[in-house]
């Protein structure tokens, strides 16, 4: 009788294989994490996680300890994505929404004759003809021109905010008086001057704007005519793509 209950007592499942097994699912869980998480990460990020697994998983072969454990084309679309031409591209799609908000407002107020958007190499620049802001040798906006220039700052608050280069030019016809002793003097000063109207919106950041006088030194028409000497005599404002200075633009 005694060694009828021995055997039934030692007659029990083994369940060694209990072990490996519960080692094996933690593993594929991680795994299954990992993945899930992969279209949010770039390859240097999964890296950094597979090594924070295998620091904590241990006993026989890491399963997430190889470096090339991201397929490799899996990996290659991700780098892929995160190109500087496609980031390019993507900055450039979101200046000409930016543009086309700019042109609905010209269009709705019948500006095409006094504002011009280009969209160039640098950025977006937006060109505002001399005769709709100042009087001639004059640096101070017109009363009646105040308004104007606070509207143009509202199409100025963009999310994200970007870097904003306002600019004056002139034409060639020399100036010399009690205020200005060049166009160099004049362009700075109106550029400034225009600036400063810009900047009481509230809702843009001072940081993210300079000015610049150009003087008569970047004409875009000749100056031997009247319609020429016009075109020359304006103000610009460049929007720099998201993440870009003026220091490093093209």
């Amino acid at each position: 009788m005694a060694n009828r209950r021995k055997k039934k007592k030692d007659h029990h499942i083994d369940e060694t294989w209990l072990i490996p097994y519960a080692d094996l699912l933690t593993l594929l869980l991680a795994l299954f994490i990992v993945l899930f998480g992969m279209s949010s990460i770039d390859a240097q990020k999964f890296r950094q996680l597979a090594s924070a697994f295998n620091a904590n998983l241990t006993g026989g072969t890491g399963l997430l300890q190889y470096p090339n454990a991201l397929p490799e084309p899996y990996e290659h679309e991700i780098q892929e994505k995160r190109t500087p031409e496609n980031e390019q591209l993507q900055e450039q799609e979101q200046l000409q929404n930016i543009q086309q908000k700019i042109n609905t407002y010209i269009v709705e107020n019948q500006l095409n004759n006094k504002l011009q958007t280009t969209l160039t190499d640098e950025g977006l620049l937006i060109t505002i003809l001399d005769d709709i802001l100042f009087d001639s040798g004059k640096a101070e906006i017109r009363p009646k021109d105040v308004e104007l220039a606070r509207e143009i700052s509202d199409l100025l608050v963009m999310n994200p905010p970007r870097n904003v280069v306002i600019s004056g030019h002139t034409d060639n016809v020399p100036i010399k008086n009690a205020q200005f002793d060049s166009n160099w003097h004049l362009s700075v000063m109106r550029a400034v001057n225009f600036m400063k109207i810009i900047l009481e919106n509230d809702k843009l950041d001072p940081k993210m704007f300079s000015a610049k006088g150009f003087g008569e030194f970047k004409p875009v028409a000749s100056n031997s005519t009247p319609e020429g000497r016009q075109k020359n005599r304006r103000v610009e404002i460049l929007i720099l793509p998201y993440g870009t200075t003026e220091n490093t633009a093209p």
